[in-house]
């Protein structure tokens, strides 16, 4: 079950709080309030704003003044993203928090943005997977958007995907697919993942709507993209899609090409959030 914003920020924040932040409690009174700037570090792709705005308005709900970039918005150092006014306390206790957000959902849009830019212009899509950390998939796949990327299945029951286990356990690539067939219905496409030609061609006599070629050669994905003309099947390149890589594979007339790095590997997009008193 997908988790509500506010509930993954209250249980976030409530692990890093604990049982109250002694520092800031012993340091700062309860009444001082401050004036804060979340500010961009290096170039990259905005994610993740409303997320950090909430968890500052869970602590403190007469958060005040806010103004900020939006989703998807590009920076550059020293970019003010989000400026706020707010209670001192609330601020420091939720710092940290809603910095692991932004940063984190930024970094992905980032690097997103990065495999579009390396497609440039052929017609191919950047497409997430269920690479994502447990509890922020749909966080992470709205940043994948965020930065010019689309979104795969969401979960499981979002769509029909054969993978190499299916095949095994159902008894092969063509019983799987006829299976798979028979389950869905008229407005369900069945995708199944080949890693060679034979199963390319097995795949496509079974029915298959979309064809995932699994960390195939360029010479073998552009036969595979042949065989598949004049035929009303969906193309999805997977595995070894580096940024060095990813243009080639492009080239070669896929549809789709999927990359797990998206929200597995993306480093953190490096921000400040500035304090000074009110």
């Amino acid at each position: 079950m997908e988790l509500s914003t506010d509930t993954l920020v209250r249980t976030a924040l409530e692990e890093d709080l604990g049982r109250g932040d002694i520092t800031t409690e012993a340091t700062v009174p309860r009444d001082v309030r401050c004036r804060a700037r979340l500010v961009a570090k290096q170039d990259g792709v905005l994610s993740g704003i409303e997320v950090f705005h909430r968890a500052f308005v869970m602590l403190d709900p007469d958060l005040c003044g806010w103004e900020s970039l939006q989703d998807g918005a590009a920076v550059k150092p020293d970019d003010t993203i989000a400026r706020f006014e707010g209670r001192a306390q609330a601020v420091l206790m939720a710092e940290r928090t809603a910095m692991n957000f932004v940063q984190h959902l930024s970094g992905v849009a980032t690097l997103t943005a990065r495999f579009v830019a390396a497609v440039g212009e052929l017609n191919c899509k950047i497409c997430c997977t269920r690479k994502t950390t447990p509890l922020l998939r749909a966080l992470e796949k709205a940043a994948v958007v965020h930065g010019g990327g689309t979104r795969h299945r969401f979960n499981l029951s979002d769509g029909i995907l054969i993978k190499e286990n299916h095949v095994t356990a159902a008894g092969g690539l063509h019983a799987a697919i006829t299976k798979a067939r028979r389950h869905s219905h008229h407005l369900m496409r069945v995708e199944a993942e080949v890693r060679n030609l034979q199963e390319f061609d097995e795949a496509v006599e079974a029915g298959a709507d979309v064809i995932l070629l699994d960390n195939m050669g360029l010479d073998t994905m552009r036969e595979a993209v042949r065989r598949a003309a004049g035929r009303q099947i969906v193309l999805e390149a997977s595995g070894n899609a580096s940024l060095d890589r990813v243009h080639a594979i492009a080239e070669t007339g896929v549809d789709f090409i999927s990359v797990g790095a998206l929200t597995n590997s993306a480093a953190v997009l490096d921000m400040s959030l500035l304090i000074e008193n009110a």
